[in-house]
C-alpha cells in the first residue's frame, strides 16, 4: 500500500533532515528535484538545500582576499567564512557583496538588500561596518537571515570599524515603505529569476513566480523605488542571468539592463560572474553537441550609478573612447575535434590562440558545410569580406570598435549600417544557417556603453531567432593594480542567431 501525500511528506523530510542526498530521496520515494523543492518549501517557507541548523563559524573572512580588478569575476570556491553557505537556493557567493561593498561604499554607509534571501548581503555589511536595510517578501527569508546575522564578530577583525546590526524587515521591493527619498548609499541586491527558482509556496508577490514579460514590469516598478531611494552618485549593483526556451536564450539580463537604464540609471560596470570550471563532461557535454545548444555558465552583474544634477548629461552627448579589442582575424582553422568544441555559454581561451580558437569553436559548431563568410568591421561603418563562399549557412561578422573617437551620430551610424549589411547577407544564406556577430562594450566618461547590448536591439528582423549570448574571455589573472578609471573590460561577446526558414 502506497503512502497518502502527508505521510509521504513526512517520510520526505525525515531523510532530508537525516542527511540523506536529493537524488537518494528521489529514487527511493518517486519524487522529482521539483517535487522535493516544493515539499521543502512548503514546511519552511523558504527553498533550501539542508534542513540542518545554522553552521558553526569556522573563520571570520576569506583567505588572501583581493578585491576583482577586471571585468570577469571568478571565484574558485564559492565562500564560506562567517555565517555563510550555500543551503538557500540560489543565493550568491559571498565574494559578490564584499567586493561590490568595498568598492562602491564606505564605512558607515548605508547598504540596502531588498531580495535578502538568506542574508548574504546583511553579514558582508555587518562585517564591512556598513549599516545595512535588509528586506525580503518572504517572512521566512527574513527569519533565515536573522539566524545567519546572530554572531559577534572578534575585534581584531573589525580594523577599528564601528559595527551596526542591519535593519531586518519584511517587505516589498517595488514599494519601499520607510525608505526615505535619497537615503541610500549603495544597493546590492540578487533578484529572483522569472520562473527558474521558486523560492516560496503561497506568498503573493513573489516575482520568482513570474513569467518573464510580468517579471521585467515588476522589475520595472523596483527599479523606479531603487532610483527614489538612492543618494545622487549612489550605486545599485544587481546580479541577473539568461534563461532559455527551446533551445533557444532568452536575453534577461540585458532586458533587466534596460529596464534600469530607461529608469535614469547609468551603467558603471557590466562584470561578468562565470562559474569557475566552465568545462563539461559526459552527458551533458553530448546533448550540447546532438543538440547544439549551450549550457549557461554565466550571469550578469550590472554596476548602475544614479548621476548627481550636475551631471545629468546623456552619455552619447560626447565623444566615446574605444578600447584596443586585440584581433586581427585571419583565415580560420577550422579543424578541431569533437570533444574540443566548447560547450558552455564562457569560452575560455590562451591569449596567444585567442581569435584562433573562437574561430574554430564558431565554424564547428554553426557551419555544416563548412562554407562561411566572415566579415570584419575595420572602422565604424566599413567593413572586409575576409573568407567568402557562395551560398554560406554561417556568416561571421566582426565588429571592431575604432581606436579614434567615436561620437554619438557616427555609433547610430555604424549600428544602422550593420543592421543594413545584416538584412542583405542573410538574404543569401542557406539553411539551415547562422548568423554569429562578435562584439564589445566600452567605456566612455569613466562608464559603460553596452554595446552588444544596443547591438542586440538593433536587429529587428524576424528572420533571426536568437539562439546564444557568448561571453569570451582569455586566460589572464587580476591586475596587480586597481585601474584607476574602472574595472578592466576583459570580455567580449557572440551574439548567435538562427536563420528561419520562410
Amino acid at each position: 500500500m502506497g503512502l497518502s501525500k502527508q505521510e509521504l511528506k513526512k517520510a520526505v523530510l525525515h531523510a532530508k533532515r537525516n542527511h540523506i542526498s536529493d537524488a537518494a530521496i528521489g529514487g527511493k520515494f518517486g519524487i522529482t528535484f521539483r517535487q522535493l523543492e516544493k515539499i521543502i518549501t512548503e514546511e519552511m517557507g523558504v527553498n533550501i538545500s539542508s534542513l540542518r541548523p545554522p553552521k558553526k563559524i569556522k573563520t571570520w573572512a576569506p583567505p588572501d582576499f583581493s578585491e576583482e580588478s577586471t571585468s570577469v569575476w571568478s571565484f574558485r570556491q564559492r565562500g564560506n567564512w562567517a555565517t555563510h553557505e550555500g543551503k538557500y537556493r540560489g543565493n550568491w557567493s559571498p565574494y559578490i557583496p564584499r567586493n561590490v561593498i568595498l568598492k562602491y561604499s564606505k564605512p558607515g554607509d548605508l547598504v540596502l538588500d531588498y531580495f535578502v534571501g538568506s542574508g548574504t548581503t546583511a553579514v558582508e555589511a555587518k562585517l564591512l561596518g556598513r549599516k545595512c536595510i535588509a528586506m525580503d517578501i518572504n517572512p521566512a527569508a527574513v527569519e533565515l537571515t536573522r539566524q545567519n546575522l546572530d554572531f559577534q564578530a572578534p575585534a581584531t577583525l573589525l580594523e577599528g570599524r564601528q559595527v551596526y546590526e542591519p535593519e531586518l524587515k519584511v517587505g516589498d521591493a517595488r514599494v519601499l515603505k520607510g525608505i526615505r527619498d535619497e537615503s541610500i548609499d549603495l544597493i546590492c541586491t540578487h533578484p529572483p529569476y522569472a520562473g527558474i527558482i521558486q523560492y516560496s509556496s503561497h506568498l503573493d508577490g513573489d516575482l520568482s513566480k513570474y513569467e518573464l514579460k510580468h517579471f521585467l514590469s515588476e522589475m520595472g516598478k523596483v527599479a523606479e523605488e531603487s532610483y527614489r531611494v538612492l543618494k545622487p552618485s549612489g550605486y545599485c549593483a544587481i546580479l541577473i542571468g539568461d534563461t532559455r526556451k527551446q533551445k533557444h536564450v532568452i536575453p534577461m539580463g540585458f532586458h533587466v539592463i534596460d529596464v534600469f537604464l530607461k529608469t535614469g540609471f547609468v551603467l558603471k560596470e557590466l562584470v561578468i560572474k562565470r562559474q569557475h570550471n566552465c568545462k563539461t563532461t559526459g552527458f551533458w557535454y553530448i546533448k550540447s553537441i546532438q543538440y547544439n545548444f549551450l549550457l549557461l555558465a554565466h550571469e550578469y552583474l550590472p554596476i548602475f550609478k544614479k548621476l548627481a544634477p550636475t551631471n545629468s548629461s546623456s552619455l552619447l552627448n560626447t565623444n566615446i573612447q574605444c578600447g584596443d579589442l586585440n584581433f586581427a582575424p585571419t583565415k580560420p582553422d577550422t579543424g578541431l575535434k569533437l570533444d574540443q568544441i566548447e560547450s558552455t555559454t564562457v569560452w575560455i581561451f590562451p591569449e596567444k590562440e585567442f581569435d584562433q580558437k573562437i574561430n574554430q569553436n564558431v565554424i564547428a559548431r554553426y557551419s555544416q558545410t563548412k562554407r562561411f563568410t566572415l566579415i570584419d568591421f575595420i572602422s565604424a561603418t566599413e567593413w572586409k569580406e575576409k573568407v567568402s563562399a557562395p551560398r554560406p549557412d554561417l556568416f561571421f561578422i566582426k565588429i571592431r570598435c575604432p581606436t579614434s573617437d567615436l561620437a554619438n551620430q557616427e555609433l547610430k551610424a555604424s549600428l544602422k549600417k550593420i543592421v543594413e549589411l545584416i538584412d542583405v547577407k542573410i538574404a543569401s544564406i542557406s539553411y539551415p544557417g547562422y548568423l554569429v556577430l562578435q562584439a564589445s562594450d566600452f567605456r566612455k566618461n569613466g562608464h559603460i556603453v553596452p554595446f552588444a547590448k544596443l547591438l542586440l536591439d538593433s536587429i529587428l528582423s524576424k528572420k533571426l531567432w536568437l539562439k546564444e549570448i557568448v561571453v569570451l574571455t582569455s586566460e589572464a589573472c587580476k591586475l596587480d593594480k586597481q585601474p584607476e578609471h574602472g574595472l578592466k573590460i576583459s570580455h567580449e561577446y557572440l551574439l548567435v542567431y538562427e536563420v528561419k526558414n520562410e
